[in-house]
């Protein structure tokens, strides 16, 4: 599609600049300041307005096939482009597990028609597997393998270093990582009374499950020469070790908004089980250590870990309520609430959001707002300051623990590959997602 957007302030990882953009077949044609509307183009008025590059959310879970009563392709893929993400990448975890190539294209014929934005799916690592993940990698579609060391939601799990070296030494991709000791949490849990407080989640699943599983992924990392990407980190020790690691470009890290912006034992007391999720969110030590490695290049990447389930199943007591926090929607408004509140630079979130995930991933084509890229954009109006409301959510599970957050802005219009597929809180047309591909 053309378009013409008009008198936005750009946001990029080099600063905010005032600069029209113009759309042509679906790809930026050209940007900059004093750009002139050619005839008969749709013109889209973002005076006032930030313009972000559309967010790339490397971590979902939408829970197609299998567990559709929680959110489902369409559901998790409406509330993305409603939050600004234009691409997502969804987990293996589902029923059943995303473990072979017909059940990775039975995921992308399920997408057909029904995304809307444009997507990719893991396939997950398992004993059975291992040796053919490497041929598997490169399906269309695939963003790579996943591995789960410890058990979260599902029974996808890498328990051993054994299993964990013979997924890396197949394939070439970057493997993300739930890293956490599948050993200690079985011990940990085994000690815990139904009924227990929430707030006793982080001692369950505790620093030590969480440290002692890193430093095993990066001696195999080391070993193998693989590529590896931890996801949700949350706790200061392991970002010590990653500072510490000689791995280089071989190790990349990820942090969600949930362990940027709730703290134990206050989101436990506030939110109950709503604020449960693994690795658990823990002391504000650990957030505060977060916060800083955004700043100092430590995390590469923003993702949501958007892990939705029913309000009558996570009202369940505790340890029975399952973990998991849905977010894909709020990324970008929390990010820009840590703007106004002093703690992150605006040109962070690009590339934490966008730029970050196309480059260690090797997605095409996405990522930055420049002349050949797709036309992936979010226009966010930087006026609506209210508190989230619960109306505005569209996923199913219809709840978050930042309802009721004062907002520093919200995205108003999202588009996707030069169309308008969100505005003002409704959808426009019909859903046009399709695989990315990667370089």
């Amino acid at each position: 599609m053309d378009l013409f957007v008009h008198g936005g302030r750009v946001v990029s990882p080099r600063g905010v600049s005032e600069s029209d953009i113009l759309v042509r077949d679906g790809r930026i044609a050209a940007i900059g300041p004093g750009l002139t509307a050619p005839a008969g183009v749709e013109v889209l008025d973002a005076s006032g307005k930030l313009v972000f590059p559309g967010l790339i959310d490397t971590q979902v879970h939408f829970r197609e096939p299998g567990l559709e009563h929680k959110e489902d392709l369409a559901s998790g893929s409406l509330a993305a482009v409603a939050g600004g993400v234009t691409t997502f990448f969804e987990m293996p975890n589902t029923k059943p597990n995303t473990t072979t190539p017909e059940l990775l294209a039975d995921k992308l014929a399920r997408a057909k028609g029904r995304c809307w934005a444009d997507h990719a799916f893991f396939l997950g690592a398992s004993e059975d597997n291992a040796e053919q993940l490497g041929e598997w990698e490169s399906l269309p579609g695939c963003s790579g393998i996943k591995v789960f060391m410890g058990s979260s939601t599902g029974s996808l799990l890498v328990e051993d270093d054994p299993t964990l070296e013979r997924v890396l030494r197949h394939g070439k991709r970057r493997v993300p990582v739930h890293s956490e000791d599948e050993p200690r949490l079985r011990e940990r849990y085994a000690t815990v009374e139904k009924g227990a407080p929430y707030r006793v989640h982080p001692d369950v699943r505790d620093v030590e499950a969480a440290v002692k599983s890193t430093k095993r992924l990066f001696a195999l990392a080391e070993k193998t020469g693989h590529p590896v990407h931890l996801l949700h980190v949350s706790t200061a020790e392991e970002l010590d070790l990653a500072r510490a690691s000689t791995l280089g470009e071989l190790l990349t890290l990820e942090a969600t908004p949930n362990h940027l912006f709730l703290h134990a034992p206050d989101c436990y007391d506030e939110h109950g089980s709503l604020a449960q999720m693994n690795p658990p969110v823990r002391e504000k030590r650990h957030q505060e250590a977060l916060r800083a490695a955004l700043l100092d290049g430590t995390i590469d990447v923003i993702g949501s870990d958007h892990a939705p389930h029913t309000l009558e199943e996570k009202q369940q007591p505790y340890p029975d309520a399952p973990s998991g926090i849905p977010g894909v929607q709020t990324i970008l408004p929390l990010l820009l609430t840590a703007v106004r509140d002093g703690w992150l630079p605006i040109e962070r979130i690009p590339l934490l959001t966008a730029e970050g995930p196309a480059r260690i991933y090797g997605i095409a084509r996405k990522g930055r707002l420049e002349p050949d890229y797709d036309a992936d954009f979010v226009i966010v109006d930087p006026d609506v300051t209210e508190p989230l409301p619960v109306a505005w959510l569209r996923s199913k599970t219809g709840f978050s623990p930042f309802v009721g957050t004062k907002l520093a802005g919200w995205p108003e219009t999202t588009v996707l590959r030069g169309t308008v597929v969100y505005h003002r809180h409704a959808t426009v047309g019909d859903p046009r997602g399709k695989p990315v591909t990667f370089v």
